[in-house]
């Protein structure tokens, strides 16, 4: 018997029609598929009833990989491909393995001679990155930044100093209930020439993408509380 492939399957970036940045191949893929290992069941399950999917949700098997998930727990994930079966990667929205702890499954894959098929679908990072008129030739992404505070001052001015030294565009995202603070505290600790770009609720109606400089945020900061956003400094 052949063995099964893991698909790494892109989600819509909210809620959105499974049509919305999404390639139709990918609804086909999905019927094929009667193993998930996911991000949150939930979200998991929801996707999958929006992308209308053939067979009975219930009828699938899941399994949960996330920040608790210890490596040793999700060794035997893929074990299901040796006998034929094919295995979705779901990432909570977006692509999977970026920002989130899918690699270590795609890792796995990888060293049992499992085939990874990444799909297409949209990516948060690099929509933002493409709107917002900085360097896309030389960008790095930082993930998050850290939450307190003098450490968070400290990590932007290594950000500033890498803008100066390697013209490179700098990207990094928050928890979504922790944006106006990420917020003041670049207004706060960033020089007031370095250019900011926020681009927040990416593919939805109440999208908003926005870049100038720091001193220019001042005095008509957007509302981010709650909303998925991606913050991106340059020169």
């Amino acid at each position: 018997m052949a063995t099964g492939k893991l698909y790494l399957i892109p989600t819509p970036l909210g809620e959105t029609g499974f049509d919305s940045g999404l390639p139709a191949t990918n609804h086909h893929i999905l019927d094929s598929i009667d193993i998930y290992i996911v991000e949150e069941l939930r979200t998991a399950r929801r996707f999958l009833k929006r992308a209308g999917i053939s067979k009975s949700i219930d009828s699938l098997v899941f399994h949960e990989l996330n920040e608790h998930t210890a490596i040793e727990d999700a060794s035997g994930y893929l074990d299901e491909a040796y006998k034929g079966a094919n295995i979705g990667l779901l990432s909570d929205a977006g692509l999977p393995c970026i920002a989130d702890p899918g690699n270590i499954v795609v890792k796995q894959a990888h060293t049992k001679g499992i085939e990874v098929i990444p799909l297409v679908g949209p990516s948060s990072l690099m929509l933002a990155l493409m709107a917002s008129g900085m360097n896309g030739q030389n960008f790095i992404f930082h993930g998050y930044l850290p939450v307190n505070s003098t450490e968070r001052t400290t990590a932007l001015k290594a950000l500033e100093r890498d803008i100066s030294q390697n013209r490179r565009t700098q990207i990094f995202i928050e928890t979504p209930y922790r944006n106006m603070a990420m917020l003041e505290s670049i207004i706060k600790s960033c020089h007031p020439e370095t250019v900011l770009c926020i681009a927040t609720d990416l593919t939805l109606d109440t999208q908003y993408i926005s870049t100038r400089l720091v001193r220019q945020w001042k005095n008509n900061p957007p509302g981010l509380h709650k909303r998925p956003a991606v913050f991106l400094l340059g020169a």
